[in-house]
């Protein structure tokens, strides 16, 4: 009994000496390493200021309208979704010489976005001309330019003749005559005539009608400027090609001479229980304005396939207000103000004469105030040149057949 008893304590006093060691094996794999045990938690990674994103070629606006932003190489770079935003970005210098967005700063969509190679005229570069910003030219010939004229069926012959007979000679083929009734004689002219079936009256609601056919010519025309005119306007036609190639057709230019010297206000409609006011420029159609393609483009979901009627009832204004809400209030691309162009709303008396040819349109006063013409002399006595539009061609083309400068070398 003794000799087992002894036997048993030596079994488990060895049993527990291999215990003890494979304790001390195991307890270095439950401690951490020093190196996990120093180490600090581990810091988010910045991330990477975007740089210069393109947005893409065709992105959709609230309504779901997909507008095309590019076309014929345009490079408009603005999502009509991100309307309300349209800021130039703060920008530094990179390495290769050009510019890209500071970091930290938001990648705003960009109504007023320019590239170097495609900048217009520097503040008070051109004449009357209150610029955006702009510094290099376009090449630009006349039939880049769409010249739209707007009139109605009765004016046909009392103002319509003298335009065929003056400026229109020059410009025939890029020039092209709204109206709202068929003229057979109007057509044999060879004008480029376009019967608009809308009324004839002189309403909101006409207006816009002809407004909308003019901007839906244009789109189709593939011209780079679209350029709005009424029948009593007189286009130098030197003096616009200047002015525009001052632009790019792919920036978003608007321009104009506003007829109030403040903002039009007018009430928006937001929501279905209320109403919000809004206040922008806009160029009286009178005097005529000018549009680049790279904008119009961008008016396409509120001006397009008959959108723009719509719009003008949204707003209860008439067309140039309309073309002007469009542009300033939505797209938030701001009106160039010119003094180039003129209308009848002026006192153009006082004009000055040695200036006039170097104007992009001018006008003349209707029934209520037929003296209100520029002051120019010339081989026309003002009975037989009441517009003084015949005097001012032919100082312009005194090659004309008609004109008397040339007639008098015969």
């Amino acid at each position: 009994m003794h000799l087992a008893s002894v036997g048993s304590s030596k079994l488990c006093f060895l049993l527990s000496l291999a215990f003890c060691g494979l304790l001390l094996l195991l307890i270095p794999a439950f401690q951490p390493t020093p190196h996990q045990a120093d180490l600090p938690p581990p810091r988010p990674h910045p991330r990477p200021a975007r740089v210069g994103k393109r947005p893409a070629n065709t992105p959709r606006n609230p309504g779901g309208l997909v507008v095309p932003l590019q076309e014929e190489g345009l490079t408009l770079g603005h999502n009509v979704s991100s309307v309300g935003q349209g800021r130039p970005r703060d920008t530094q210098t990179n390495r290769e010489g050009g510019r890209a967005p500071i970091a930290g700063q938001r990648d705003l969509p960009n109504t007023r976005r320019r590239t170097d190679s495609h900048r217009g005229p520097a503040e008070g570069s051109l004449p009357g001309v209150r610029g955006v910003g702009f510094r290099s030219r376009e090449p630009l010939e006349p039939k880049d330019i769409f010249l739209a004229v707007k009139t109605t069926r009765k004016y046909h012959k009392s103002r319509l003749e003298l335009l065929l007979q003056t400026w229109v000679s020059r410009a025939r083929e890029q020039t092209f005559i709204f109206t709202d009734g068929e003229d057979k004689e109007l057509r044999k002219t060879g004008a480029n005539i376009i019967n608009t079936n809308c009324s004839a009256a002189h309403t909101r609601q006409a207006l816009c009608c002809k407004m909308s056919v003019e901007y839906d010519k244009f789109i189709e025309s593939q011209k780079k400027w679209f350029c709005h005119l009424d029948d009593d306007n007189y286009v130098v036609l030197p003096s616009l090609l200047v002015l525009l190639s001052s632009y790019h057709h792919s920036q978003d230019v608007y321009l104009g001479r506003p007829s109030l010297d403040h903002p039009i206000e007018a009430a928006e409609r937001v929501k279905a229980d209320g109403s919000a006011s809004v206040k922008f420029w806009f160029a009286t159609g009178g005097a005529g304005f000018c549009i680049s393609r790279g904008l119009a483009l961008k008016m396409s979901p509120w001006a397009s396939l008959g959108n723009f009627i719509s719009t003008a009832e949204r707003i209860r204004l008439p067309d140039d207000c309309t073309v002007g809400y469009i542009i300033e209030a939505l797209l938030e691309v701001s009106l160039t103000h010119t003094r180039l162009f003129h209308s009848h709303l002026e006192n153009l008396t006082r004009l000055p004469s040695n200036t006039l040819l170097q104007q992009v349109t001018l006008s003349y006063g209707g029934f209520e105030n037929r003296r209100n013409v520029v002051s120019i002399g010339g081989a026309f006595p003002l009975v037989e040149d009441p517009s003084r539009f015949k005097t001012v061609h032919c100082l312009l083309y005194p090659d004309t057949d008609w004109c008397p400068s040339k007639n008098q070398h015969h």
